[in-house]
């Protein structure tokens, strides 16, 4: 998800918790563990800051920060920064350290980009594509959820961020179910396929590989499959100069699911179709030759 959305989860999950027995020290620390949590496996953006994490950054980042297994240590140092920073000594915070870390980590794998969320033990990036990375859906519902909430009692605050968290859960599970059903439909046709969730809900783009030839349809459990490009890949072409010369290159072409060559006379290079737009896609990376 985008930086935006997570904030927002963090939000949402201090809002969904009872401080009625909370003092200002704890509601602090409480809403520090919440946003912090929900942030912090994108720390590994600093990777940015050398050359050798721009050329590796698509394979670090959402990757070991983003494991799974790593859940428990980020909950560890938050839960230690709130008893520093607001001496609050409360284990519960721990607990909720652990939930806004492992929401982060989780929600990021519905998305197209997907996540190393089983590092260190296979660098395989988990992605479904159901969910778009700018969710509209979910920023509604929690919208709705604060203002709602502004109309309760204080005491009953908390349910209503508790029902907005049932809802985006639903929400999940059911354009994941479409998703699968599209994506099962797709493997029969294609011998690749990946997934990438529209703006609109229940819409998707499927990206199917057959042989040398690359389709990107939009699809969805509405309406007819609407071919919108097809696109050929010069898979015969030698991709070693490209590798050679651009590090970046063999970092796409490991990363992503399946990636489209271009030969050109003066052109050689790779990108991922899952992020073809306007007649391009920005994970592009070539050389002149």
């Amino acid at each position: 998800m985008d930086t935006v959305t997570h904030t927002l989860f963090g939000l949402t999950l201090y809002g969904a918790a009872n401080k009625m027995n909370m003092d200002k020290s704890h509601k602090r620390a409480l809403l520090f563990t919440t946003v912090v949590g929900s942030q912090i496996p994108d720390i590994d953006v600093v990777v940015n800051l050398t050359e050798t994490g721009r050329i590796m950054q698509q394979m670090w980042h959402r990757g070991l920060t983003h494991s799974f297994f790593l859940v428990p240590v980020w909950g560890i140092i938050i839960y230690l920064l709130s008893r520093i920073l607001f001496k609050v000594k409360d284990r519960r915070l721990f607990y909720w350290a652990l939930l806004a870390v492992f929401i982060h980590n989780t929600s990021d794998l519905f998305n197209t980009w997907g996540t190393g969320y089983l590092e260190p033990f296979t660098s395989y990036r988990v992605t479904f594509g159901t969910i778009s990375i700018v969710d509209f859906v979910f920023w509604f519902l929690m919208l709705a959820g604060y203002i709602v909430s502004r109309k309760k009692e204080p005491s009953n605050r908390f349910k209503v961020f508790r029902v907005v968290w049932i809802l985006m859960v639903v929400h999940v599970a059911v354009q994941s179910l479409q998703g699968y059903v599209i994506y099962s439909e797709a493997k029969e046709k294609y011998d690749e396929v990946a997934l990438a969730a529209g703006f609109v809900p229940t819409q998707f783009q499927v990206i199917g590989k057959k042989d040398s030839k690359v389709e990107i349809v939009k699809d969805s459990i509405f309406i007819k499959p609407e071919v919108e490009h097809v696109l050929v890949s010069s898979d015969e072409a030698d991709l070693e100069p490209l590798f050679a010369e651009n590090p970046r290159a063999k970092t796409l072409y490991d990363w992503s699911p399946f990636v489209v060559v271009v030969e050109e006379e003066e052109k050689l290079g790779i990108y991922d179709p899952r992020f073809y737009r306007n007649g391009e896609s920005f994970l592009y990376e070539f050389i002149e030759k």
